[in-house]
């Protein structure tokens, strides 16, 4: 993955320093774990899908606040000394955040086969849809 300095556009672009936040951050983004999809259902619901293979349901935390959605995972008790000849499952703690469009809203999440699915839902405000203006 290439690296993109984005310092030059702090210079000229007044404003917009969340946004080459946000991008510095995709691009710094240590790691794939735990592997995730993200689909889209219909127009105005999304799933997302995350292996959490080895984790109970109390052990997973989700929270989203602010258009950001945060998924961490915790063991609660220490994993106990094994002998790997290959270990290919990581059984580690993580977190993982998602960044939430405007009016992108968590419906529900449910945990099934060791993957954890969330599926959000677009909710658009009348105020902010387009509306017909009669001429008179």
């Amino acid at each position: 993955m290439r690296n993109f300095d984005l310092s030059p556009l702090y210079r000229s672009a007044i404003g917009f320093d969340r946004l080459f936040n946000l991008i510095e951050s995709g691009q710094n983004q240590g790691g794939g774990y735990p592997p995730y999809n993200v689909e889209l259902v219909d127009e105005n619901n999304y799933r997302i899908a995350i292996a959490v293979a080895g984790f109970a349901e109390s052990e997973l935390d989700i929270t989203a606040q602010d258009n950001l959605l945060v998924v961490k995972g915790a063991h609660t008790q220490a994993p106990a000394e094994r002998t790997y000849l290959y270990q290919g499952i990581a059984e580690r703690n993580f977190e993982r955040k998602f960044q939430l469009a405007e009016h992108i809203h968590v419906k529900s999440a449910n945990l099934s086969n060791g993957l954890l699915y969330i599926d959000l839902q677009r909710v658009v405000p009348e105020a902010s849809k387009p509306r017909r203006i009669e001429i008179i």
